[in-house]
């Protein structure tokens, strides 16, 4: 009506994460041995895409890191609890293990990790400004340039990369490291993990035994 004053709009706005993935962070809280630091720092390597990566591939296996397993695998169980809590006995068992080397100038290219559920990195050796990123795949129909980026309109996110942390993350989830701009050779242990024990629903005709 002529003359009647607008009333002002207000919205009680409420945004909710749905289906969100899950990135763990532990940490150490101690500083690795000087037996554990020889033996990474020893391992032969061979060329990889951007970096070096160790040749061997099972470096959780060995006893000078016998220490570093059990934290990592305790780790491992509790994201798993936390995050997928699975009805049946099953737990994630870590597959192959490995070492990457990255030297100023050096970076790791953007992957993912087949053939694992849940993938993980522990960072042995960092500079100030190291980080990870990582993606969001999928096709962007439409975009909206920003100056204000979030979890929501993001392509990609990253986190300091820091001697001491872990970081669990779904094996699927494309990530990367920029290229080591300080003089600390960036040093990470990766490994793989999948499932051992029943996955499935038998009656749903989903049921599926793993084994060792």
């Amino acid at each position: 009506m002529y003359g009647q004053e607008t009333a002002l709009l207000h919205f009680d706005m409420n945004i909710h994460n749905l289906f969100p993935i899950p990135v763990g962070f532990f940490n150490l809280n101690r500083l690795l041995s000087d037996e554990e630091m020889f033996f990474i720092r020893e391992l032969e390597t061979r060329p990889n895409m951007g970096n070096t990566t160790s040749t061997n591939n099972f470096v959780l296996r060995d006893p000078a890191l016998t220490s570093l397993r059990s934290f990592i695998e305790d780790s491992v169980s509790e994201y798993f609890k936390s995050t997928i809590n699975p009805k049946h006995n099953v737990s994630l068992k870590v597959t192959q293990s490995w070492c990457n080397y990255s030297e100023q100038g050096q970076y790791h290219h953007k992957h993912a990790h087949p053939n694992s559920y849940i993938s993980g990195v522990f960072y042995v050796q960092t500079n100030a400004d190291d980080r990870i990123y990582f993606y969001k795949d999928g096709w962007q129909q439409i975009k909206f340039p920003t100056d204000n980026w979030n979890a929501y309109n993001s392509e990609s996110w990253w986190f300091e990369a820091e001697a001491g942390k872990l970081i669990l993350f779904p094996s699927s989830l494309t990530h990367m490291v920029p290229t080591v701009q300080g003089n600390v050779t960036r040093i990470s242990l990766s490994f793989n993990t999948f499932p051992v024990g029943m996955v499935g629903e038998e009656m749903d005709l989903t049921g599926l035994k793993l084994e060792v």
